[in-house]
C-alpha cells in the first residue's frame, strides 16, 4: 500500500468522507492537495472510471463512508447520473485555458494547437485566437469515445499539440503528438475546498436525518411526508404497519426512504435488504399504496387550505385517528405530513391516563353496603340500586334533603362496570347560571371574558367512561335544560366557543328533593328532559319513616365522630342512651345529615369536662324542645360523662295533643304529625286509642 493510500485509510472515521475519482494525470494533482485537507476530511481514492467507478463507489456510499465524490470531465458527468450522493466537478476556468495555451505556444512555437473541452467549446476563445497569434482548433466531448474522436480529428487537421484532460493527453502521446494537461493545481484545490465543505454539510444533515429517523421509527404513530406534488418523501415502519403494508419493527425511516427513493431493494448499512424490510407489499408499489390510502386527506387539505386534526377514518378496515398538516418553509407551502394513530390504542391510553391521574375528588368512596339499616324501605332502595347498577340507564334519585342520595349514587357507580373510572358530582344549585354552563360543558380559550387560557374541559368530558352525578337537578336553569337534553340524547358535548362536538361516554345519575312532575306541570321543567331522566327512579325514604334504622345508624355515625373528636368508648353508650328519645320521637327534618351533625355535637360536648349543667344540655340539644311534650324534662344529667337518671323525660304526646294538632292543621294528618314530631303511624295510633 502506498503512503498516500495508507494515510487515507488511517483517517479519523468521524470526519466527512470524500471519494477522489482520479485517473491518469489528475491523480498526481489530487495526491499533492490531499495533505492540506487531511485534518478536515477522509479521502478514498478510486482509480477506476465510469461503470467500474460506480461499482466501487456504491460500496462506500452504502457503508456511509463517502458523503461527496470529486471527479472531472465526462467521468464526473457519468457519476452524477448514477450515484445518489453529490458529485463535485473539477472546473476549468478561463485562466487555466489561457495558461495552458501560453505554455503550449511557448514550448512549441508556431505549432498548431488543438483544445479538447468537456461538453462545449469556447466561442470567446475562438475570437481571441488572432490576438493570441496561435493556430487554435477546438473540439468538445461528452464520453470516452468522443475524446478519442476529438483527438483523431484534431490530428487530421494538422494539430501537433493537444491541450485537454488526462485521457486526451494520453491519446495524443500515443499518436506521436505533444500534450499539455488542462487542469491546474488551483482548479483542483478549489474543487477540494468545495468537496470538503459540501461533505461537512452533508454529514451534518445526515446526522440530523439519522437522529430524526431513529426517533420517528420508534414512534407508535404512523408518519408519512409528501412533497408539494404529493409524492411520498418519508415513511416510518409504524405507518406501514397501521396501513396494513407489513413493516418489520427493526427498520428505520431511512431504510424505508432509501427504498422509496431508489425504487429498488439495496443493501443498507445493517445488512437488511428490501425484501426483509417490507412484507406483503412490493417495494415498487409502496409509494402508490400509501398515496392511495391517504391521498384523499392530502387533496382535502390542499383544496380547503386547512389542516385535518384528530379525525376518525376507516382505512384498511381499521379505525385510525388521522392528522394531515401542511409543511411551510419560509412562508411557502412545500408539502404535507400525515400522522395516523390506532384508535383502540388511543382509547387504552386515555383510560390509563384517566385512571392514573384522576384527582381524589373524582373517586366514589361509598358502596351500597354502606347504607346502614335493615328496614324494608332501605332494603327496597338497595334492591333497586343494584338493579340500576347492572345497566347504563339514567337513574333519578328522589327524596328529602339529607336522605343520602349522593351515597346511593356512589354505590351505584361502584357496583357498575364503570367502577374505577371517574365519578364526578355537581350541584346544579351551587353556581350562577352563567358558570353552570362553563362547568358542565367546558369552554375554549377566549370564549368569554375571564376564560381560562388554553380553555377548560367540562365535567362531562372529565367524567368520560365514568359517571356524572347531577344533584339538585330540579334547580337547573331552563336555558341549560335543553343543552343537557342534547347531551343525554346525542352523547356528545360542545364547549363554549367551539364549533366541534366531542363524543362522551357518561352514565348520568340525577337527584332532586323537589317534585319534578309538578314542576313540569307548572312549566318550570322540560317534560322531555324529565322523561329522559326518569327512566329508573329510586325514592329514598326520610329518616322518620325508617325509625328502626336510626339506632344502628346513630351508633355507626357516633363511632366515626368519636374517633375524630376523641370521645371515649365508654361514653358512647351513655350518649346513645341519652339521645334515645330523639331516635323514637323526633321528626328529623334534616334526615341523616341532621342525625350526623347531632352526633358530632354530642361527641364534642360530651368530651368537655367543664360541661354538665341541665341548662347547658338543653341549649346544646334544642331538638328535645322541638318535640311535643306532656311534661317537663325532670331527668338528672351528670357530667362530664352523660348519664341518664331514673326519671326519663315524658316526651310521648297524648291523644288530646294529637286532636289539638289535627284541629290546628285543618285535618291535615301529615302536618299534624310534623307539628308533634311523630310519624303518621304514631298519630293514627294515638287517635285510635
Amino acid at each position: 500500500m502506498s503512503t498516500f493510500t495508507s494515510s487515507l485509510a488511517n483517517a479519523n472515521p468521524a470526519r466527512p468522507g470524500v471519494a477522489l475519482v482520479s485517473i491518469s494525470r489528475l491523480q498526481s494533482l489530487c495526491e499533492a492537495v490531499v495533505p492540506r485537507y487531511a485534518e478536515r476530511a477522509r479521502f478514498f481514492p478510486v482509480r477506476e472510471g465510469y461503470e467500474e467507478a460506480v461499482t466501487a463507489l456504491q460500496a462506500y456510499v452504502e457503508a456511509g463512508s463517502v458523503d461527496v465524490v470529486l471527479a472531472a470531465g465526462s467521468n464526473g458527468a457519468y457519476l452524477r447520473e448514477h450515484l445518489s450522493v453529490p458529485v463535485v466537478m473539477v472546473k476549468v476556468n478561463g485562466f487555466d485555458v489561457l495558461s495552458a495555451i501560453t505554455r503550449a505556444a511557448t514550448t512549441w512555437p508556431g505549432a498548431r494547437i488543438g483544445l479538447v473541452l468537456h461538453e462545449t467549446i469556447s466561442h470567446e476563445l475562438a475570437d481571441l485566437s488572432p490576438w493570441l497569434n496561435v493556430g487554435l482548433k477546438q473540439r468538445a466531448y461528452r464520453s470516452v469515445d468522443e475524446v478519442r474522436f476529438a483527438v483523431d480529428t484534431l490530428a487530421a487537421e494538422g494539430c501537433s499539440v493537444i491541450i485537454g484532460p488526462g485521457m486526451a493527453c494520453d491519446l495524443a502521446q500515443q499518436a506521436g503528438m505533444e500534450s499539455v494537461f488542462l487542469y491546474s493545481l488551483g482548479a483542483v484545490e478549489e474543487a477540494f475546498e468545495r468537496s470538503v465543505e459540501l461533505a461537512r454539510v452533508s454529514r451534518q444533515k445526515e446526522s440530523k436525518r439519522v437522529r430524526l429517523n431513529t426517533i420517528v421509527a420508534h414512534l407508535r404513530d404512523g408518519v408519512a411526508a409528501f412533497d408539494e406534488a404529493g409524492q411520498l418523501e418519508a415513511v416510518n415502519p409504524a405507518m406501514l404497519e397501521l396501513l396494513g403494508l407489513g413493516a418489520t419493527k427493526d427498520v428505520s425511516l431511512g431504510d424505508a426512504l432509501k427504498q422509496v427513493s431508489r425504487g429498488g431493494a439495496p443493501t443498507n448499512a445493517r445488512g437488511f435488504r428490501g425484501e426483509d424490510v417490507l412484507r406483503g407489499a412490493h417495494v415498487h408499489d409502496l409509494p402508490a399504496q400509501i398515496t392511495r390510502a391517504v391521498g384523499p386527506l392530502l387533496r382535502e387539505t390542499l383544496v380547503h387550505d386547512r389542516p385535518i386534526e384528530e379525525r376518525i377514518e376507516q382505512i384498511g378496515g381499521r379505525a385510525l385517528i388521522v392528522n394531515c398538516v401542511p409543511i411551510v418553509e419560509h412562508g411557502v407551502r412545500s408539502g404535507s405530513v400525515v400522522t395516523v394513530q390506532d384508535a383502540l390504542v388511543a382509547q387504552r391510553i386515555d383510560r390509563s391516563l384517566r385512571t392514573s391521574q384522576r384527582p381524589s375528588h373524582l373517586v366514589a368512596r361509598h358502596q351500597l353496603d354502606d347504607l346502614i339499616g335493615g328496614s324494608p324501605a332501605l332494603e327496597r332502595v338497595r334492591r333497586l340500586a343494584r338493579a340500576g347498577a347492572a345497566h347504563d340507564a339514567t337513574v333519578l334519585l328522589t327524596g328529602a334533603s339529607g336522605t343520602g342520595k349522593e351515597l346511593v349514587a356512589q354505590g351505584i357507580h361502584n357496583a357498575s362496570r364503570r367502577r374505577g373510572n371517574p365519578f364526578v358530582a355537581f350541584n346544579c344549585a351551587a353556581l350562577p347560571d352563567g358558570l353552570i354552563e362553563s362547568e358542565l360543558f367546558g369552554h375554549e380559550e377566549g370564549a368569554f371574558t375571564g376564560a381560562r387560557r388554553g380553555g377548560k374541559p367540562g365535567l362531562f368530558e372529565i367524567a368520560h367512561t365514568g359517571t356524572i352525578f347531577l344533584d339538585e337537578i330540579g334547580e337547573m336553569p331552563a336555558a341549560l335544560q335543553s343543552r343537557l337534553l342534547r347531551v343525554l340524547q346525542e352523547r356528545e358535548v360542545m364547549k363554549l366557543g367551539s364549533g366541534r362536538a366531542t363524543p362522551v361516554d357518561v352514565r348520568v345519575i340525577a337527584a332532586t328533593h323537589r317534585n319534578l312532575h309538578a314542576l313540569v306541570e307548572q312549566g318550570l321543567f322540560r317534560a322531555d328532559l324529565y322523561f329522559r331522566l326518569n327512566l329508573l327512579q329510586i325514592e329514598l325514604p326520610p329518616l322518620r319513616e325508617r325509625r328502626a334504622d336510626i339506632a344502628p345508624l346513630a351508633r355507626h355515625l357516633l363511632r366515626r365522630s368519636a374517633l375524630q373528636y376523641g370521645l371515649p368508648e365508654a361514653a358512647q353508650e351513655q350518649v346513645l342512651a341519652f339521645l334515645a328519645p330523639l331516635f323514637e320521637h323526633y321528626a328529623w327534618p334534616g334526615n341523616v345529615r341532621e342525625l350526623e351533625n347531632l352526633l358530632a355535637r354530642a361527641a364534642i360536648y360530651s368530651g368537655d369536662a367543664t360541661a354538665g349543667a341541665l341548662q347547658d344540655w338543653q341549649a346544646v340539644f334544642p331538638e328535645f324542645g322541638r318535640m311535643k311534650q306532656v311534661a317537663t324534662v325532670d331527668a338528672t344529667l351528670a357530667a362530664p360523662n352523660v348519664t341518664v337518671g331514673n326519671h326519663s323525660p315524658r316526651l310521648t304526646p297524648t291523644r288530646e295533643d294529637a286532636l289539638n294538632a289535627l284541629e290546628r292543621s285543618a285535618g291535615n294528618r301529615a302536618a299534624a304529625s310534623r307539628a308533634l314530631g311523630i310519624g303518621r303511624t304514631t298519630l293514627w295510633r294515638l287517635l285510635k286509642n
